[in-house]
């Protein structure tokens, strides 16, 4: 089948690395010239003049990404020389915090959570007695729980200092209006699923280069199309001819399409934001036939519906500047508003670069930078000079209790992918790539009825 990819995102890259496997022949649509979507490469310039890969925001992985790790092997990279590999670790820049134990799933959350430092027994306990619960529930709550009322029995500092942290940097929404379900899947596959799934993976490449760009190397290696710069603005479909058993075709127009303007595709996977979908699509419900119509209308009134998280990277720069760690946790306030802060030179960047993460973050770009550069002298003991600070304003749907997701499914022969596709998980790389994977699955499954 002939299958088009609209929106070379981790999600769109997905799907086209997996319908090509499949044996289809996979034309991938990119309106811009860069490849990853949200999480994707920049260009910066250091104070000095030095100038800088920067990403448009500090994205990491952890053991439990099982898709993506595998993807990524796939086309050609290989996590063990891209990603640092280091055991799960919450840990302030006083040393408090909670540093796993490399051992076998679930010892090494035991063990890290028995060994950390600034916790009480009472808060040890509080916090073992609660995931002790949540697995003999099978990591399942009531759909209507938020994260904070699902730990409300846990002590005020393990909230504080582990269950907002990562509820945060997972979910990227505040513990009080975050879903407890999706929390628990999250904590499920990471701290008590296959051995190392906790592990914190940092990319010590460009987003860009850690996977989309070399899926677009190996999709075209196997006969694909890789089309950047290439913007569809209208979908149509066209009905095969009347002696034929052939479902009809789908027809793309815009800019820059070259011969896929021409083609018909068997089927369309729609990969980009989920507003840019609803907008497009909107468009063509208008013209739809009657039994189409009113499925796609109801899509994008789903896909309109989703609100959404922006997330803040701040990227400052002091001569010499490092951090004990990789990576750390920052103790956030309204004053303070940073989560976390990775260390660039640990991870093939500069000396001295660092990139803190505002996740569900409020203010305008200046302030926001400004209170951050505040955070680092106060918490750090660092002067640091602003290199680019990166708002993405629709991170992440603000991932809530009993909140609709748009189906994969739009219409026959008509799917979406992205991180905010209905699937077991939040807006996360993992949850992009396995909803890539699940349309290219309905596209085999749809070959497989047309036999």
């Amino acid at each position: 089948m002939k299958i088009a990819v609209v929106g070379g995102g981790w999600a769109g890259m997905a799907a086209a690395v997996a319908a090509t496997q499949a044996g289809h022949h996979a034309t991938v649509l990119e309106a811009t010239d860069a490849l990853g979507g949200r999480a994707r490469a920049l260009k910066g310039t250091l104070p000095d003049g030095a100038e800088v890969t920067l990403d448009n925001g500090q994205h990491i992985l952890i053991g439990a990404y099982s898709d993506t790790l595998r993807l990524m092997r796939q086309v050609g990279v290989e996590p063990q020389q891209t990603l640092l590999d280091l055991p799960m670790t919450l840990q302030f820049p006083d040393g408090c915090g909670i540093r796993l134990p490399n051992w076998p799933t679930p010892l090494d959350a035991l063990g890290g959570i028995l060994a950390a430092r600034g916790w009480s027994l009472g808060d040890k306990v509080s916090l073992l007695r609660a995931a002790l619960g949540w697995r003999l529930q099978g990591f399942t709550c009531e759909a209507s729980l938020s994260v904070t009322e699902l730990c409300r029995g846990l002590t005020p500092r393990i909230n504080a200092e582990l269950i907002e942290p990562l509820c945060v940097s997972a979910l990227n929404t505040p513990a009080a209006q975050a879903s407890a379900g999706i929390f628990l899947r999250v904590m499920r596959d990471a701290l008590f699923g296959a051995t190392g799934g906790s592990h914190l993976l940092l990319p010590k490449t460009d987003l860009s280069a850690l996977f989309p760009q070399a899926a677009a190397r190996w999709i075209e290696q196997q006969g694909g199309q890789v089309l950047r710069k290439a913007r569809v603005d209208t979908l149509g479909q066209e009905a095969s001819q009347s002696n034929s058993a052939k479902p009809p075709s789908w027809r793309l127009s815009g800019a820059g399409l070259g011969a896929a303007a021409e083609t018909r595709f068997d089927a369309v996977i729609w990969a980009t934001s989920a507003s840019n979908t609803a907008q497009a699509l909107m468009q063509y419900a208008q013209a739809a036939p009657e039994t189409i119509s009113k499925k796609v209308a109801d899509w994008c009134q789903t896909a309109q519906a989703l609100h959404y998280e922006p997330i803040t990277t701040v990227y400052a720069w002091s001569p010499g500047a490092r951090l004990p760690l990789p990576m750390l946790t920052l103790r956030n306030t309204a004053a303070y508003p940073a989560q976390f802060v990775f260390d660039r030179a640990a991870l093939g960047g500069p000396v001295g670069l660092l990139a803190f993460v505002v996740s569900a973050s409020v203010g305008d770009r200046a302030s926001v930078q400004a209170q951050v550069l505040a955070q680092a002298q106060a918490q750090l003991g660092l002067t640091l000079q602003p290199v680019q600070t990166v708002v993405e304003k629709r991170a992440t749907f603000a991932c809530t209790p009993g909140l609709q997701r748009p189906a994969p499914q739009i219409a026959p022969g008509l799917l979406a992918c992205g991180d905010y596709v209905a699937g077991p998980y939040p807006a996360t790389l993992e949850g992009a790539v396995r909803s890539g994977l699940e349309a290219a699955q309905r596209v085999n499954a749809q070959a497989r009825r047309r036999g």
